[in-house]
C-alpha cells in the first residue's frame, strides 16, 4: 500500500506501508543505533514521536518476547526504515516487526532515501510530521502534552529485596533500571510522577528519577517532589529525562536541542578528566544552565551538552545518557554502584 510521510514545512516523501494502515501524525526523528530495535521502539521516551532508522535494514531478527522489551508496547508513533525485512531469523523471535506494528495499530513506512530525510532532519531540526495512508489528518505536536502522564504508572509497584530502598519516580522508565537497582541487592518502590512519596509516608533511603518523554517543564509535580528531597537532603540520582529534572528542581534550566541524541555511541567526557565513556542516548532537551551547587559531571564530546551534574557536597547527581543501556554499550553501569556507595553519606 503507497502511503506518504509529510512533514510540517510540506515536504512529502512517497513510501509503502508495512504495518497498520492508519495515519498518525507527532514529531518526526531519527535515531543511528545499529541493534536493539525491539528495546527502542518500547523505551516510553519515544512516545509521540515518529522514529526514523538510519540503519538501512529493520525486522531482520524479528520481536523477541516482552520478557525482553522495555515497556509493555511500543511506544514509537510511527516507523520510518530504509529496507524492511520480513523473514526474521533468531532464536528469540516470537513474531514479525510487521505483525508488531498492525496489531499494536502503529503505522510504518519504506522509505528508501531515509539518508536525505535524516539529513534534512539534522540540517533543520526535528519537526512535527504525518504519515498519510488512509486519510489526510492534522499535524499534531506531542510537546504540547504532558506525555510524562501518558506513560507513567498508575500505581505503585514493589520489587526486590535488599537493606535499602529507592523510590523510583516513573516518568516513563525503562525496564532494566529497577532491574539493575534490584541486581544489586536493592528494595524498589516504582511510583507515579504525580506521587509524593513524603506525605504517603513511604519509608526509603534515596530517590531516583526516571527517563521519560517530552519537555520536562510539563512534569511539575514530578519537580516539586524533587525539591522536597533536595530540601531533605535524600540522596537523589536522575537518569534522561531525571537529568533535566533534577536541574530545574534545583534552580537550573532546560532547552530543547536541534535534533537531539538518539543513539548508542555518544561519547561522553567525565568532566575534568581525559576519560571517554560511550552511551546510549534518547533526548530531545537538554540541561541549558547548571544549578548552583552543582558542576557539570558529564560533557558530550560531540556538541559539548552538558551529559550530567553533581553536588559539590551532597549526593545529588544525574545522568544525561542510559547507564542501564539495553540497547547499546554498559560502560557507564557503574554508576549505580557509585550511587548506591553513596547513600550512606553523613548528613
Amino acid at each position: 500500500m503507497q502511503a506518504k510521510l509529510i512533514l510540517a514545512d510540506g515536504t512529502e516523501y512517497e513510501g509503502t506501508s508495512f504495518g497498520y494502515a492508519f495515519s498518525h501524525s507527532g514529531e518526526v526523528v531519527f535515531a543511528t543505533g545499529m541493534t536493539g530495535y525491539p528495546q527502542a521502539f518500547t523505551d516510553p521516551s519515544f512516545a509521540g514521536q515518529i522514529l526514523v532508522m538510519t540503519y538501512p535494514l529493520i525486522g531482520n531478527y524479528g520481536v523477541p518476547g516482552e520478557e525482553l522489551w522495555e515497556s509493555d508496547k511500543l511506544q514509537i508513533s510511527g516507523l520510518i526504515v530504509s529496507d524492511y525485512i520480513d523473514t526474521p531469523s533468531h532464536f528469540q523471535s516470537k513474531m514479525t516487526l510487521a505483525k508488531w506494528l498492525k496489531k499494536s495499530k502503529i503505522p510504518g513506512l519504506v522509505i528508501k532515501d531515509t539518508r536525505a530525510l535524516t539529513q534534512k532532519l539534522r540540517s533543520n531540526g526535528v519537526m512535527l510530521g504525518k504519515i498519510v495512508i488512509d486519510k489526510d489528518i492534522p499535524q499534531y505536536d506531542p510537546n504540547k502534552t504532558n506525555l510524562v502522564a501518558k506513560v507513567s504508572t498508575k500505581k505503585v509497584i514493589k520489587g526486590g529485596q535488599g537493606n535499602k530502598t529507592i523510590v523510583i519516580i516513573d516518568c516513563g522508565a525503562k525496564r532494566n533500571i529497577a532491574k539493575c537497582f534490584i541486581n544489586r541487592g536493592v528494595k524498589t518502590i516504582t511510583v507515579p510522577w504525580d506521587y509524593d512519596p513524603f506525605k504517603n509516608n513511604l519509608q526509603f533511603d534515596a530517590l531516583f528519577i526516571s527517563n521519560g518523554p517530552g519537555d520536562p517543564k510539563m512534569a511539575d509535580k514530578t519537580i516539586e517532589t524533587i525539591k522536597i528531597a533536595l530540601d531533605k537532603k535524600v540522596p537523589t540520582l536522575g537518569i534522561c529525562l531525571g537529568n533535566q529534572l533534577l536541574a530545574l528542581a534545583a534552580g537550573g534550566d532546560t532547552y530543547k536541542l536541534k535534533y537531539g541524541h538518539r543513539s548508542q555511541n555518544q561519547p561522553c567526557l567525565l568532566n575534568n578528566s581525559t576519560r571517554c565513556y560511550i552511551t546510549t542516548q534518547n533526548h530531545g532537551f537538554a540541561i541549558k544552565t547548571v544549578p548552583p551547587g552543582f558542576n557539570p559531571w558529564f560533557i558530550n564530546a560531540n556538541d559539548q551538552t552538558i551529559e550530567g551534574i553533581i553536588h559539590k557536597k551532597y549526593p545529588f547527581m544525574s545522568v544525561q545518557f542510559h547507564p542501564e543501556a539495553n540497547p547499546g554499550p554498559k560502560d557507564t553501569e557503574w554508576i549505580f554502584d557509585y550511587f548506591l556507595e553513596r547513600i550512606n553519606y553523613e548528613k
